[in-house]
């Protein structure tokens, strides 16, 4: 092993990185679409079915396939079939927590519409709506109120999240609606 020298180690911390060291230059593919200079690194295919492939960087690989008919010579039905078998791709299964998280009626998702149902209120609640609904449920089922009763208590807990879910949902809303204006 040779004896580490001044230039490449200082001591610890290791600045360095372990290993043989390489100060030869790396070499790069560049587009293969005439006068470009940019790293080719998106490979096309030559022709179909063949493995010769092109490498062009990212505008002109996009600009290649734009041009590309992947089902040309194929009848209506074989065109169709291809493409279905395209789409499909493996079957997955759904996550467990998607049941609950998924959306309710297109405007609300479903978390907000369970919220909704213990406040007892309508799909168009709005927030004031919402805010009356729960201070007045809070107040009914307060454990100060209620004191000794674990119903009250869990349904205090239901009110508490149900509203927590539903102010979340609008400040999101509020905030998705003052970055777009």
């Amino acid at each position: 092993m040779a004896k580490a020298t001044r230039s490449d180690n200082w001591g610890f911390p290791r600045w360095s990185s372990y290993g043989a060291k390489s100060t030869a230059a790396t070499r790069i593919r560049l587009c293969d679409r005439e006068g470009c200079s940019s790293a080719g690194d998106r490979p096309a295919p030559k022709a179909p079915n063949m493995p010769d492939r092109w490498y062009f960087c990212e505008p002109h690989a996009a600009e290649y396939n734009k041009g590309w008919n992947y089902f040309a010579g194929l009848s209506a039905e074989e065109a169709a079939r291809q493409q279905a078998e395209a789409e499909g791709g493996p079957e997955y299964r759904r996550s467990a927590h998607y049941q609950w998280a998924g959306s309710g009626d297109g405007s609300r998702s479903q978390d907000e519409m369970r919220a909704l149902d213990v406040l007892e209120l309508d799909p168009d609640a709005d927030a004031a709506t919402v805010k009356a609904a729960f201070r007045r449920m809070a107040k009914e089922n307060h454990p100060d109120v209620n004191a000794g009763d674990k119903d009250a208590a869990t349904r205090f807990q239901q009110i508490q999240a149900s509203y927590d879910v539903l102010r979340k949902a609008d400040e999101r809303r509020n905030a998705v609606a003052n970055a777009t204006i």
